[in-house]
């Protein structure tokens, strides 16, 4: 699998628990932690750690190790390292204050309609 089908099945996993307001940054030349950052949220911990489960579910049922998870307990910020695609799973009171698009302005937004339309 390489990273556009990591970066497709992770959305894809996203959008099935129905997380909100999926943004994706291609980081590609701008960080050397990942090439994908998947920003999304959800409306309540169990929605949050539901987005988080089934993105991590999905990525090893195709082979991929998920390096860490954390924040799961607290589902406030779950962030999600899989390699090259680190998921960023918050709760909806928590992301307009962290605004990671903000912060990482400069980073082009990757279309994923076609993945989200599927």
């Amino acid at each position: 699998m390489t990273n556009r089908q990591l970066l497709e099945t992770s959305v894809k996993a996203a959008d099935d628990k129905h997380a909100e307001d999926i943004v994706v940054l291609n980081m590609q030349g701008i960080s050397l932690i990942s090439d994908y950052f998947i920003i999304c949220h959800g409306n309540s911990d169990k929605q949050v750690q539901a987005i988080a489960r089934e993105m991590k579910e999905k990525a090893m049922e195709h082979g991929y190790n998920v390096k860490r998870m954390e924040g799961f307990d607290e589902a406030r910020w779950i962030l999600l390292d899989l390699g090259d695609v680190v998921a960023h799973i918050f709760h909806r009171d928590e992301r307009s204050y962290y605004n990671l698009e903000r912060l990482w302005g400069d980073a082009p937004i990757e279309n994923m309609e076609s993945v989200l339309t599927q």
